[in-house]
């Protein structure tokens, strides 16, 4: 009988016996396939591949050495779905030394993912001194044998299994998408669904209705009190900042009418808590079904309330208080429930089903708060206490982290905050470059509650009040008196500095609750913004009037946003100056502009610097358009960039007609807060930049080391040069660093 025959019919015998022991299992395959080692490592939580029984190398590895998944030849194999057979692999790029395994005296390597139903389990491994290159048959009989341990490895979770509980002490990564920027390392606090009801039946259906409207009305004021106490200092007023919050809040229950229905759910012989968990579970099922995925994000406002009107009903006793620079992780968060763990001392949270639309995510940019959402099983995979890892800005969370990763951390951690005592001192002194060149720095911000962040960060205005923000957290349009009343505490807030408003900004990926959605292959390029406006003038008449009346004879400055043409600008910019022409007190000053984000305007640049007061650049939406990369495709990310030369040359060339235009140019994108771009854009003559609160400082920092001369020089001969390149941001990074520009 051939070698792969006899080696595969011993494994069927094995296999008869039972469950096979995998160091039985090595020892068979070493003996019959003539080589020195056989190895196998089994995935583990976590994307981590662990050595789980080996032939040749050192048995005190097993159990200790672990890779993770692309990490390695074995790693690769695992990755890559495909066998790796290598001659030498100790010179191939992807290999990693592990000293434990005492491996440095093998060459060769043959690695065979183990593959069931769509899954890696884990990796089958040879190994032998001489550099060979194992030939067909050897990689197919590897292969099969792949196909049996695999087998072997499902069934029953036998060899997977974790009698130790070791699973729960590795390190688990996980990625995600950062919702609010930041770094916090800290222990674990673990959220999990509401409690059920303690008792199901109540005989007394009035007394338990009586219950009911007591438990809402402590729950409301639990929430006033909250709101009015846990938000940021300093925003100007703290009564209409609330009262923005605590509306888009209680929007959940005006909305859907569900305390009737528990009403009759009581009625029905329920108690108030039984009540309470059928109506909530109905509407959460409703819920989950919608497309519209501004009111999904109502879910969480949802749990939030229902939990805190469980608690109000049965008088829960008060939480346990949160340990020191506590890390929250949980499945879903609302508005009020943030506020309430910011006030218990959280450092960051991370939220499964969080994404950039929730109320939490809103009151966590203002906060401070770094926030991570999409990281799907780190609930269930985390123990209280766990110490983790949450490095938002890099989009991911570490369980567990080993000792050398956690120091990494530390140190970084260290250093962001001496830096950033270090920016304190910069709020009062003038953005400008080391010779001289000033740059103006505002603020892009959305809801009343930010403005306090004018005075704390020294910035010069506001370049982009992004007037759809409080509709989304209203959830419903607002009506004139309504949005006059926000804006209006805006211009009160900003002073004798400017304030740049966009007009409403709907469509696409921010849809009010109730109204229409129109079926769109690519809602980005489809029915949004200024199109919405002009196609529907009611609406737009309403804002623009609202705007005037907030203004009251005050200097006033409106932007339109998503502008193609410029007779679409013509015909926002009448619609203004109609209204305008009746309001008194007219306006001190009014200013109008646009949003620069479809390309198509930079063929008719003279026409519209003839009209436009000022122009603001739109990265996000222009990078996409111009190289019709839809900014939410994941396989897209990163793959454009704007430090390329056709970008550049694009705001070159933009930058250069507005000033001989003598129209005012600024960039408010999200590119905008990002310092090497930030850096390009400055040495290409934009020097008016807006950026979220926690971006102003850091950039005076940057601009303080900055001669901006030999910048400009610098990037000059950078695009002659640069030819076909796909970016330029790494010469411009390497420039920064010789020259100490804090990047």
């Amino acid at each position: 009988m051939s070698t792969p025959r006899r080696l595969l019919a011993r494994l069927r015998e094995l296999m008869a016996r039972g469950a096979a022991p995998l160091p039985e299992l090595v020892r068979l395959v070493a003996a019959e396939f003539v080589c020195e080692v056989c190895s196998i490592y089994v995935m583990r939580p976590g994307d981590l591949l662990e050595l789980a029984a080996t032939e040749g190398l050192l048995l005190s590895a097993v159990g200790q050495t672990r890779l993770r998944v692309g990490e390695g030849i074995v790693g690769l194999a695992a990755a890559t779905h495909a066998p790796l057979n290598l001659p030498d692999a100790q010179n191939h790029p992807a290999f990693a030394y592990r000293p434990e395994t005492g491996e440095e005296k093998y060459a060769s390597m043959l690695a065979v993912p183990v593959r069931r139903a769509g899954r890696t389990l884990g990796v089958l491994a040879v190994q032998n001194r001489a550099p060979r290159r194992y030939d067909a048959d050897e990689v197919e009989v590897l292969e099969t044998v792949a196909m049996l341990l695999a087998e072997i490895l499902s069934v029953a979770g036998s060899v997977v299994a974790d009698p130790e509980g070791l699973a729960a002490t590795l390190p688990r990564r996980f990625g995600g998408t950062h919702l609010a920027d930041g770094l916090a390392i800290g222990p674990a606090v673990v959220t999990g669904p509401a409690r059920g009801p303690l008792r199901l039946l109540a005989e007394d259906p009035a007394a338990e209705q009586a219950r009911l409207e007591a438990a809402v009305a402590s729950m409301q004021r639990g929430i006033d009190t909250l709101i009015a106490g846990g938000l940021p200092q300093g925003e100007g007023a703290d009564s209409a900042a609330s009262r923005e919050i605590l509306d888009a809040y209680r929007m959940v229950a005006a909305g859907t009418g569900w305390l009737q229905r528990v009403a009759d759910a009581i009625r029905g012989g329920l108690s108030a808590e039984a009540a309470v968990h059928r109506v909530a579970g109905d509407l959460r099922e409703r819920m989950r079904r919608v497309t519209d995925p501004y009111l999904r994000e109502r879910l969480a406002d949802l749990e939030d309330m229902v939990g805190r009107l469980l608690d109000a009903l049965d008088g829960a006793a008060a939480r346990p208080p949160v340990p020191p620079g506590g890390i929250l992780l949980t499945r879903r968060l609302g508005p009020a429930e943030l506020l309430d763990w910011h006030g218990r001392g959280i450092a960051g949270a991370v939220i499964e089903e969080g994404s950039a639309a929730s109320h939490a995510t809103i009151l966590a940019r203002a906060l401070g708060i770094p926030v991570l959402g999409g990281a799907r099983g780190v609930v269930e995979a985390a123990s209280p206490d766990d110490l983790v890892v949450l490095d938002a800005d890099e989009d991911q969370v570490i369980l567990r982290p080993e000792q050398e990763v956690l120091q990494v951390y530390a140190r970084d951690l260290a250093v962001r905050n001496e830096r950033r005592a270090g920016w304190a001192q910069l709020r009062d002194r003038p953005a400008a470059t080391r010779d001289g060149t000033r740059v103006r720095l505002m603020l892009n911000i959305g809801l009343a509650m930010e403005l306090g962040q004018l005075e704390a960060t020294g910035a010069e205005g506001i370049g982009l009040f992004r007037t759809e923000i409080a509709m989304l957290a209203h959830g419903g349009m607002l009506d004139v008196a309504e949005q006059a009343a926000i804006y209006a505490r805006v211009l009160d807030a900003a002073g004798d500095r400017p304030v740049l408003f966009r007009t409403l900004d709907l469509g696409g990926d921010k849809l009010l609750p109730g109204g229409a959605v129109p079926e769109e292959e690519n809602p980005a390029m489809g029915w949004r913004s200024l199109r919405i406006g002009l196609d529907r003038p009611a609406l737009m008449r309403r804002q623009l009037r609202a705007l005037l009346l907030a203004a009251g004879g005050r200097d006033l400055s409106v932007m339109f946003p998503m502008v193609a043409t410029v007779a679409e600008f013509r015909a926002a910019t009448a619609l203004l100056r109609a209204e305008a022409a009746k309001m008194r007190p007219a306006p001190g000053r009014l200013a109008v502009g646009t949003m620069l984000e479809i390309p198509a305007l930079m063929w008719q640049l003279p026409a519209l610097l003839a009209e436009a007061d000022f122009i603001s650049v739109g990265t996000n939406d222009l990078l996409q358009f111009l190289f019709a990369a839809d900014r939410g495709t994941p396989a897209l990310a990163g793959r454009y960039d704007l430090l390329s030369p056709p970008v550049l040359a694009l705001l070159a060339d933009l930058a250069a007609q507005c000033a001989a235009s003598g129209v005012p140019l600024s960039v408010c994108g999200e590119h905008a807060s990002r310092p090497l771009d930030a850096l390009a854009m400055i040495g290409l003559g934009i020097t008016s930049l807006s950026m979220p609160a926690s971006f102003v400082l850091p950039m005076k920092a940057m601009l303080g080391g900055l001669d901006l001369g030999l910048l400009r020089a610098f990037l000059a001969q950078l695009r002659a040069t640069a030819g076909g390149s796909p970016s330029l941001r790494e010469p411009l990074a390497a420039w920064a660093r010789e020259h100490d520009v804090a990047i």
